[in-house]
């Protein structure tokens, strides 16, 4: 891999931005397309979200942490021209999540009944689950080998993947379901889950592709690099265990958070709403309007998880050579976009709840005043994302894992108290994981204050961007207002996010100019952008 071919900070981060935005349409795309399909609904969403979050928990055991931990450590390697040392850990990372893929993968499958009445008592639950268990090998295999390249600051290989994976996946879900248009709830969400795991062997294949065709750079390096300290399959295995553990266990972590949360919300809805006429159908019903809003939330998330991503092996890289200062400056850039981007989302998704999902979800447009409240998670996980990111480059990789605990203990305490109150039910759960997410973005954000000396200056930080959201906010609902009884929701809508963009940006830019022009550069355009700004 020649070093022309690594990519700068920024670059870096626009190519994962793009694709994680691609990323996440499509995602939107195919749940909103297969709720509206007749039969599927609230209640196929509750299943397939159930099957989903058990297979998402092994998933990150077996894979979530690999990327980041293998881009750290090639990142360290590369950064002291030692790119044999990269390229042994690589392989033999390819050796030990193959196995661990493949062992989780087959856990899945025999276990799944056992699982199902342990948590769910669902059966089909079950076949949801078998249908996922091979998709665990496929993602382990792949992570590897975009962690190899992320490592050498290449994006390629982790955004084109992930793109590939989530296109053939938004299809294929929404053709089987609709083929199966018609049946049970049950059986539709069955179908599909078999898009995920077609999807994911499918991108497997292409990063096989794409390293095989970077197979001759890799050769160059490998003879340009210095002499190898040769190490033991067993002590890179435990160097690599050492920051993927780490890192996987926050991913571990808010899994089973989700899990334990799907499963004492069903609980809590059975003792809330005891008496109710088909009781099972019912809970199911209100999980799937609930996760309704975890597909949107996960769009504005989505623009900032490049940054978390990009952290990882720049502050690594500049830690290994000494270089603090960069360190600190990429942290602070990122905290400050992050911020930017977040603030503008929640305010618009708690203004514009009831609207969003009248738009996407016309056959089943419930669940608005769930989003409303879930929609602030979004300031508080985009903030975690970028500090996870720089803390895992800093070495401190258990802290997200701590946070996360934490904040998932909380949030198990307000379900149990607050969802089997008749009164209040389903909307303790995105009350406590308001809690949740505050917690962990609190914790996280102390530690990495205390490990790098970044300056953050609370008006440019914060107060700044909340004005700017705040006034957005107001012309949001106000456009939204004047124009539904003349054009409908769908137009209304989209006329004032639009204008809600348009405003926000005027005021980050021109009236209380959040970014100075050095950062400006920075931003993807940036140039251009600049240019503009002054020519008005």
């Amino acid at each position: 891999m020649k070093k022309s071919k690594t990519q700068t900070f920024m670059a870096s981060v626009a190519m994962v931005m793009c694709s994680q935005i691609v990323i996440k349409l499509l995602g939107l795309m195919y749940r909103v397309v297969i709720t509206n399909i007749d039969g599927f609904g609230d209640a196929g969403n509750g299943i397939y979200n159930f099957g989903y979050q058990i297979y998402v928990l092994l998933l990150a055991i077996s894979s979530v942490g690999i990327p980041n931990a293998i881009a750290k450590l090639v990142s360290e390697k590369c950064a002291t021209d030692d790119f044999k040392s990269a390229y042994r850990i690589f392989r033999c990372a390819l050796v030990l999540f193959s196995v661990i893929g493949g062992a989780l993968g087959a856990f899945l499958y025999v276990s799944a009944p056992f699982i199902d009445r342990a948590m769910f008592d669902e059966p089909t639950i079950v076949r949801v689950l078998r249908v996922l268990s091979p998709a665990i090998l496929f993602v382990s295999v792949s992570s590897v080998i975009r962690g190899f390249f992320q490592g050498m600051k290449n994006m390629k290989a982790t955004s084109t993947s992930q793109v590939i994976e989530q296109f053939i996946k938004c299809v294929s879900t929404i053709l089987i379901v609709v083929a199966l248009a018609g049946n049970s709830p049950e059986v539709m969400a069955v179908g599909a889950t078999v898009a995920t795991t077609l999807s994911t062997f499918l991108s497997l294949l292409y990063v096989v592709w794409f390293y095989k065709a970077n197979k001759k750079d890799i050769r160059e390096r490998l003879s340009e690099s210095k002499p190898l300290v040769r190490e033991s399959f067993s002590k890179i295995s435990k160097a690599i265990l050492y920051v993927a553990v780490p890192i996987s266990l926050g991913s571990i972590v808010a899994s089973i958070n989700r899990v334990v949360d799907l499963t004492t919300v069903v609980q809590g809805l059975k003792v809330a709403l005891v008496g109710t006429p088909d009781l099972d159908r019912v809970t199911m019903t209100l999980s799937g309007m609930l996760s309704k809003g975890d597909i949107i939330i996960n769009l504005p998330l989505a623009l900032n998880i490049a940054f978390s991503t990009v952290l990882v092996p720049t502050v690594a890289g500049a830690i290994a050579k000494g270089d603090r200062k960069t360190a600190c400056d990429k942290v602070s850039f990122s905290l400050l976009v992050s911020v930017v981007i977040a603030l503008p989302a929640t305010v618009g998704c708690m203004v514009l709840a009831d609207e969003i999902f009248m738009f996407l979800y016309p056959n089943a447009p419930e669940g608005g005043y769930l989003f409303a409240i879930s929609a602030i998670t979004i300031f508080f996980s985009a903030i975690t994302q970028t500090n996870s990111g720089s803390l895992q480059g800093l070495g401190k990789v258990f802290v997200p894992a701590i946070a996360l605990v934490v904040g998932g203990v909380v949030k198990l305490i307000v379900n149990l108290t607050l969802i089997p109150i008749p009164e209040i039910n389903i909307l303790g759960a995105p009350i406590g994981s308001v809690l949740c997410q505050a917690i962990g973005c609190a914790i996280t954000f102390c530690v990495v204050k205390k490990n790098l000396d970044i300056k953050l200056g609370v008006g440019k930080y914060l107060l700044k961007p909340l004005a700017a959201s705040l006034i957005m906010g107001a012309v949001v609902f106000i456009t939204s207002r004047l124009l539904t009884n003349f054009v409908g929701n769908a137009v209304s809508t989209i006329v004032a996010i639009g204008a809600g963009l348009i405003v926000y940006a005027i005021l980050t830019f021109m009236v209380f100019k959040v970014f100075d022009d050095e950062e400006i550069k920075q931003l993807p355009m940036g140039g251009r952008l600049l240019r503009l700004i002054h020519k008005f």
